[in-house]
C-alpha cells in the first residue's frame, strides 16, 4: 500500500505539475531567446527598456501570489490552475505578434498577472497529497522543469529562428507563437487530468484514499483550521523561520533569474553566436536539472533541507568566483556548472523547507506566498543587474553582487536550521512534562508535537 499510493501520486499528478511549471518557466523566460534572436533589435529597445520589460512582468506577479494563494483552496486547484495556464498560454502566443515596444510591455504584464500564483499554488496543492518528509523530492521533480525548460528553451530556439521570415514575421516571434499555442492546448487538456483533492483523485479507491489520508493526518499537515481566518495569515507573518527564508528566497531569486534571463546572453559575449548561444545553454542547464534531483532525494532521504540548501548556496559562490576571476573564456563558460546547478538545488529546498515547517494550512499557504514574493522582487533586482546595471559581457560588478548574495544565502540557510534545532529541542522538553491532550489547541506548526523538519 505504501508504495502504491505514492506512485499512483507520482504518476499521475507530478508530471502534469511539472508540466505546468516547465510551461511557466518557459513562457516567462523565453524572452531572453527571443532577445539573442532579435527581438531586442526589431523593436528598437534599448538595455533600459529591456529590463523595463522584465521589471513589468514582475509587479503583478508579486501582487498576484498571496491573494491567488489563499483563493486556490476556495476556488479549487482543478479549475485555478488550468485557467491561469490557459490563459497566460494565449498572453504569450500574443507576444510573437506585437509590433511595438509597448504592445510588448502590455503582454508582460498580463503574463506576470497570470503566472503569479502558479509556483506557490503548486508547492501548496503538493501539500495536499504528500506527507513533509516527501515533498523536497517531489517539488524538486516539479521545479526541476525549470531547468529543464533552460535546456528546451536553447533547444527549441535554435529550431524555431530557424522560421524566420515564414508568415512574414522574425523568427523570435516565432518562439513566443508555437511555445504560447503548446501551452493553451496542454492548459485545456489539464482541466481532466488534475484531481481537486485526494478524496477527488480518480485514480484512488475507497482503501487507498483513507492510507494518504491518514498518512497527511499522523504528519500534522491535514490537522486543518475549520474555515480561513486572517488571524492565520498574521501568524504565518510572525514565524522567525518564514522571515530567515524569506531573506534566503530573495537572494535566490536575484541568482536564479539573473541566470535564466541573461544566460544565453552571457554566453554569446563570451564569443559564440547567436545560433551557438542558444545550444550552449543548455548543458549547464540539464546538468542543473539532474543535480537538483540527486540533492532533493539526499534531503528526503535524511531530512537535512538545511545542509542542502547551504552546500547549494556555496556552488553558487564557487560559480561565481570563478567567472569573475578568470579571463579564459572556457573557464568562464564552466563557471556556469557550477551557478546554474547551485541555484536551480536551492530553490526548490528553500520551497519544500518552507513548506514543512508552518501549519495550519492557512498559514502555510502564506508561508509559501511569502517566499514567492520575495523571490519574485528578488527576480526585479535581477531584470536590471545585468546589462543595465552592469555592462556586458564581463558584468563585473553585477557577478561580484551574486557572489555576495549566494555568501548570505548560504549564511541564512545556516541561521534558520540553528532556530529550527533550537525550537525542536524546548519541544522536545515540553513533551516530557506534558501531555498532548493538556496542550492549548490551535498552536498549528507551534504545537511541542509539530517537529519542525530541518
Amino acid at each position: 500500500m505504501e508504495k502504491r499510493v505514492w506512485r499512483k501520486i507520482d504518476m499521475y499528478v507530478v508530471p502534469v505539475v511539472a508540466m505546468f511549471y516547465l510551461l511557466s518557466f518557459l513562457d516567462r523566460t523565453n524572452v531572453a531567446n527571443a532577445r539573442v534572436a532579435g527581438l531586442q533589435t526589431d523593436l528598437k529597445m534599448s538595455n533600459k527598456e529591456y529590463s523595463i520589460a522584465l521589471t513589468v512582468t514582475y509587479v503583478p506577479y508579486i501582487v498576484a501570489e498571496l491573494p491567488s494563494n489563499l483563493m486556490l483552496k476556495a476556488v479549487g486547484p482543478n479549475l485555478m490552475l488550468p485557467t491561469m495556464l490557459t490563459l497566460w498560454g494565449v498572453v504569450t502566443t500574443l507576444q510573437g505578434v506585437v509590433k511595438t515596444y509597448s504592445g510588448l510591455l502590455a503582454c508582460r504584464f498580463f503574463l506576470g498577472l497570470l503566472e503569479g500564483g502558479v509556483f506557490p499554488g503548486l508547492v501548496l496543492y503538493l501539500s495536499y497529497f504528500y506527507p513533509r518528509y516527501k515533498m523536497n523530492l517531489r517539488v524538486s521533480m516539479f521545479f526541476s522543469a525549470a531547468s529543464l525548460s533552460g535546456a528546451f528553451s536553447g533547444i527549441l530556439a535554435f529550431g524555431i529562428i530557424n522560421m524566420d521570415g515564414i508568415g512574414n514575421r522574425p523568427g523570435w516571434a516565432w518562439i513566443f507563437i508555437l511555445e504560447g499555442l503548446f501551452t493553451v492546448l496542454f492548459g485545456a487538456s489539464s482541466y481532466f487530468t488534475l484531481p481537486r483533492s485526494v478524496d477527488t483523485a480518480w485514480f484512488f479507491n475507497a482503501e487507498e484514499k483513507s492510507y494518504v489520508n491518514a498518512k497527511l493526518l499522523e504528519d500534522n499537515t491535514q490537522k486543518d483550521e475549520e474555515r480561513f481566518t486572517w488571524k492565520e495569515v498574521v501568524e504565518a507573518t510572525k514565524l522567525p523561520q518564514v522571515w530567515f527564508l524569506a531573506i534566503a528566497f530573495f537572494l535566490d531569486g536575484v541568482v536564479l533569474y539573473s541566470l535564466a534571463y541573461f544566460s544565453p546572453s552571457i554566453i554569446q559575449g563570451l564569443g559564440f553566436t547567436a545560433a551557438r548561444a542558444q545550444l550552449m545553454s543548455v548543458p549547464p542547464f540539464a546538468v542543473g536539472f539532474v543535480v537538483a534531483m540527486i540533492s532533493s532525494w539526499l534531503s528526503d532521504r535524511y531530512r537535512c533541507r538545511g545542509i542542502v540548501v547551504i552546500v547549494s548556496s556555496i556552488f553558487c559562490v564557487i560559480g561565481f568566483a570563478m567567472f569573475l576571476g578568470s579571463k579564459s573564456h572556457h573557464v568562464q563558460y564552466g563557471s556556469l556548472f557550477f551557478s546554474i546547478p547551485g541555484t536551480y538545488t536551492t530553490a526548490p529546498t528553500l520551497s519544500a523547507w518552507s513548506s514543512n515547517n508552518a501549519a495550519p494550512q492557512t498559514r502555510r499557504a502564506t508561508a509559501i506566498a511569502i517566499g514567492f514574493i520575495m523571490t519574485n522582487s528578488g527576480g526585479i533586482l535581477a531584470t536590471w543587474l545585468l546589462g543595465s546595471l552592469s555592462p556586458a559581457p564581463e558584468y563585473t560588478s553585477a557577478t561580484i553582487t551574486l557572489l555576495v548574495f549566494s555568501a548570505v544565502m548560504a549564511l541564512f540557510g545556516g541561521v534558520n536550521l540553528f532556530y529550527l534545532w533550537n525550537q525542536n529541542k524546548k519541544k522536545a522538553e515540553i513533551r516530557r512534562t506534558l501531555t498532548r491532550e493538556h496542550e492549548k489547541s490551535g498552536l498549528g506548526d507551534r504545537s511541542a508535537w509539530f517537529i519542525y523538519n530541518l
